[in-house]
């Protein structure tokens, strides 16, 4: 692929990207117009504060998301898709894939998810 593709990729990217704010921007902003201070006798909010809203809300409540559900739930799911697979294997592999995962996990400063890894594994 040449240079121009991806930079005119980028291009498109960013400007959808800048569209799809603005109109988020705009939507909230109109809700919150039409709803806040009638029903609770708030503040009308300026684009600058609606868009300051948008990201501390996603800050706090982490939408706007691709994937569906918690990090947790998402742990939880890749813990058992590792036990599933695990099971499949014989004790030579098994320990093999234990020493591997002990190995990535350590370099990051998990060694007592490695550990705990370890022995969910031995349980099986």
């Amino acid at each position: 692929m040449n240079r121009t593709f991806w930079l005119k990729k980028a291009v498109k990217f960013v400007f959808f990207a800048a569209l799809f704010i603005v109109v988020a921007g705009f939507v909230t902003q109109s809700l919150w117009n039409w709803l806040v201070p009638e029903l609770f006798h708030g503040p009308a909010l300026s684009f600058g504060q609606t868009l300051g809203l948008l990201v501390l809300s996603r800050i706090l409540f982490g939408g706007f998301g691709r994937g569906r559900g918690s990090w947790a739930q998402k742990r939880r799911q890749w813990k058992q898709e590792i036990a599933r697979e695990v099971s499949n294997l014989s004790p030579e592999e098994r320990e093999n894939f234990r020493q591997q995962m002990q190995k990535r996990c350590a370099q990051w400063g998990r060694r007592a998810e490695a550990h705990s890894m370890r022995n969910a594994f031995n349980e099986q």
